[in-house]
């Protein structure tokens, strides 16, 4: 397994990105500026961009794994490499998501805790209503991780 940052060309990705974040408007609003990071496991499994927001804090603004490689590891890799990565540069890494209990616990897991939320998120900047595992997504909820504790 090897993970690679990506500086060029990260449209090329723009399928699997999709998964995680499903409208392209939103994506290239990040893209441009963000870390993507790929992780390979003989052939591409999983993609993340993290976006700096300051000079404290970074954004994990999407990761995907491919469909058929779900629930293998892959993502949890991805994760606990992007933590060490910017431990020395960031405070605080945050993550915003829709109000799934699976996708809550998965993140909590790696110690993120609830920090804010923004209401009607999902309905103000989508142009079409969003569903994960049969729930709406309204609300964006954000949480947060120290990076020093990582």
């Amino acid at each position: 397994m090897r993970i690679e940052k990506i500086n060029d060309n990260k449209k090329q990705f723009l399928s699997l990105l999709l998964l995680g974040d499903e409208q392209e408007s939103m994506i290239d609003q990040y893209l441009p500026n963000g870390d993507l990071f790929a992780l390979y496991d003989n052939d591409l499994k999983s993609i993340c961009v993290i976006l700096g927001i300051d000079k404290n804090t970074c954004e994990l603004k999407n990761i995907a794994t491919e469909e058929k490689e779900q629930g293998k590891g892959y993502g949890t890799a991805l994760i606990h490499f992007i933590l060490n990565f910017y431990k020395n540069e960031y405070k605080t890494m945050l993550v915003g998501t829709g109000e799934i209990p699976s996708i809550l616990s998965f993140y909590k897991r790696f110690g993120f805790e609830e920090s804010h939320r923004i209401k009607n998120f999902f309905i103000d900047h989508y142009d079409h209503p969003m569903f994960e595992e049969n729930i709406q997504l309204i609300d964006m909820i954000y949480l947060k991780k120290d990076l020093l504790e990582s």
